[in-house]
């Protein structure tokens, strides 16, 4: 089913035989790297990878277009606020006012705000690829047992799991009741209104959300049952074993960390300054 988000797909592929401890760590320390710099080189760098990773891991573009274009829209809506509420602040922040386009009193179209915001939008070019392949190249259970792995106790993995299981499921149910009642008349396809859209969603999602909290209190039961959580610990069946690839992936991301540390020495803090004399 296309667009399935947060669901694992099996491939081929060195992402797929990766621990899922080793892309758990390498993702969350890239991100922190990313998250903490506005350097611009480091930023397109890191960008560039992770582009290069996504198209390594041969996910089709339909599986998750969805997903890029909602965190796409959620980054223009992003950058539009940061310039109306804060207009000026690539200029306070470079130390120079480069205007490009005269505007109404503080609104100014700068050459240092296009640029810090062009350092906020490639952030989540750099991050996004790098989530959608720990999600799409790793089973739920490698997910849990690594998370149980860093320490997290393996009821809140266990729930993970379970989550990241359902979520697919969930999806393909909405599909299927969608294609129900459009098969009965319910127009539900672009040719529609939006808000006749936004009402029939709403229909189908409300009942659906009912039923879903019915299925995890018999999934709560069937596991209280099998006195699931009595031990401090459990194995897992879907754990893979560390590898030199995992031990080469853990360095690559503590390599990216160490190159954020050292740039914050370089440019004397967070940011890039290119507009220096």
């Amino acid at each position: 089913m296309a667009n399935r988000l947060l669901g694992y797909q099996p491939g081929r592929g060195f992402l797929y035989r990766l621990s899922g401890t080793s892309k758990l760590v390498f993702f969350i320390l890239v991100s922190v790297a990313v998250m903490t710099s506005y350097d611009t080189r480091f930023l397109m760098m890191v960008g560039l990878f992770s582009l290069i990773l996504f198209y390594q891991a041969g996910i089709k573009w339909r599986d998750v277009s969805f997903a890029f274009v909602f965190v796409g829209i959620f980054a223009l809506l992003n950058i539009v606020m940061i310039y109306l509420f804060a207009p000026q602040y690539g200029n306070d922040l470079y130390g120079s006012k480069t205007i490009l386009i005269d505007g109404p009193g503080a609104y100014d179209l700068t050459l240092e705000e296009l640029f810090y915001l062009f350092n906020v939008a490639v952030k989540y070019v750099s991050t996004l690829p790098l989530a959608v392949i720990f999600l799409l190249t790793t089973h739920p259970s490698q997910f849990a047992s690594s998370l149980n792995q860093l320490g997290l106790p393996y009821r809140f993995a266990y729930a993970v799991s379970l989550t990241l299981r359902y979520i697919p499921d969930l999806q393909e149910d909405f599909g299927t009741i969608r294609k129900a009642q459009e098969a009965r008349g319910l127009e539900l396809s672009k040719k529609a209104s939006l808000l006749t859209r936004i009402k029939g969603n709403i229909q189908i999602i409300t009942p659906l959300i009912f039923s879903s909290l019915e299925r995890i209190e018999t999934i709560s039961t069937a596991m209280e049952l099998r006195r699931f959580g009595r031990y401090k610990k459990r194995s897992w069946y879907q754990a893979k074993a560390w590898s030199q690839k995992d031990t080469i992936l853990v360095l690559i991301s503590i390599i990216i960390v160490v190159i954020t540390i050292t740039l914050f020495y370089i440019n004397d803090g967070r940011f890039y300054n290119p507009f220096l004399p």
